[in-house]
């Protein structure tokens, strides 16, 4: 069984515990716990064990959400988890970037799937192979989404460079650009898989698997604490950090100017945000997802959101996150841990 299953089967059995253990990290932690105000509701859910199907009752605290498609994190229980910044998305990891040091997490060491923050990794592995940046290269057949039936602004017989492909890869999350990209890697796009997954083995991502160079596949998981180790090692790259922060760029397609844009609002100029590198997702099975670098009262920050419902509730945790990290800013100096300064986790593991 891969890690993905198992940690949906654990998660299952462990996320009426779960609660609890919650609570009473609440508790411990001195914050009030308050039950959300809402009637309990049900709805049956099915999922595979083993080539079973098993049925899962889960919780929903929103009568919107009885008829919408359950993401991965929601069939493993996830969402069953609360945490006092109320946040909505099923997965959360704050995490100082100097000293690696844990501020805040919610599911964090759970695997699932990442959607297009694949891209980063797709990024780090063109950087560190050295390729040729102004070399010219075509979106063909192979790179129409299949899958996912997702749009592109590309079409079959654009020309763009490299640097370009790579640009609008990170920064609007192009499909086609990532997929090209991957296959004029050497050895083809079944080499780019494998580099990919041999980096993540190397930074120590041990939850993380890759399957494509585009995350359209719901086979790319990975876990909040593996994607805060892909965070640091892009962190290290200025083009990679450059591009995903762009708010917009024009980009030359087949000799002619192409404006793109940005997929994380957060990244604006007026937005209050200091964003160092981003990277958001989105498929049905992941939610929406976010990885950031970003400055917080002059301390710097990782954050991941995985699996929120929505790409509003995406952009308000991030908030919620960032005024908390600024509520505590008194106590977070540098000679005070991360523990002495209100670390609180919520695991339904």
């Amino acid at each position: 069984m891969n890690k993905l299953a198992i940690s949906v089967l654990v998660s299952v059995f462990c996320a009426t515990a779960s609660i609890g253990s919650a609570q009473a990290a609440v508790k411990k932690a001195g914050t009030r716990y308050a039950a959300p105000a809402v009637k309990q509701q049900y709805v049956k859910r099915t999922m595979k064990v083993r080539g079973k199907n098993k049925v899962v009752f889960a919780r929903v605290t929103n009568a919107n959400d009885i008829g919408g498609r359950p993401t991965m994190g929601d069939l493993a229980g996830l969402n069953l988890v609360r945490d006092p910044l109320d946040l909505k998305s099923n997965v959360a990891l704050v995490l100082d970037q100097a000293n690696s040091e844990i501020l805040f997490e919610k599911n964090a060491g759970v695997a699932l799937p990442i959607a297009s923050i694949t891209k980063m990794m797709t990024g780090l592995v063109v950087v560190e192979a050295n390729q040729d940046l102004d070399e010219v290269l075509t979106v063909t057949e192979e790179d129409v989404d299949r899958e996912k039936f997702s749009s592109s602004r590309l079409k079959v017989g654009d020309r763009l460079t490299r640097r370009n492909m790579l640009h609008i890869a990170l920064m609007s999350s192009e499909n086609r650009a990532a997929s090209a990209l991957g296959r004029n890697y050497p050895g083809g796009l079944p080499a780019f898989v494998s580099a990919m997954n041999a980096k993540a083995q190397q930074l120590g991502m041990n939850d993380t698997h890759y399957v494509d160079s585009s995350g359209l596949s719901k086979l790319n998981v990975a876990s909040a604490r593996d994607l805060a180790k892909l965070v640091q090692a892009a962190y290290e790259h200025p083009i990679l950090r450059e591009f995903s922060t762009d708010p917009k760029a024009v980009v030359e397609n087949n000799g002619r100017p192409v404006t793109f844009g940005t997929t994380n609002r957060l990244v604006a100029p007026n937005s209050g945000w200091e964003i160092g590198l981003q990277k958001t997702g989105f498929i049905n099975e992941a939610g929406r997802c976010l990885i950031m670098q970003a400055m917080v009262e002059g301390r710097a920050v990782i954050m991941v959101l995985l699996d929120a419902k929505g790409s509003a509730a995406r952009v308000a945790d991030a908030t919620r996150m960032k005024k908390w990290l600024t509520a505590l800013k008194p106590s977070f100096g540098d000679s005070v841990s991360g523990a002495s300064a209100g670390a609180q986790t919520y695991s339904g593991m």
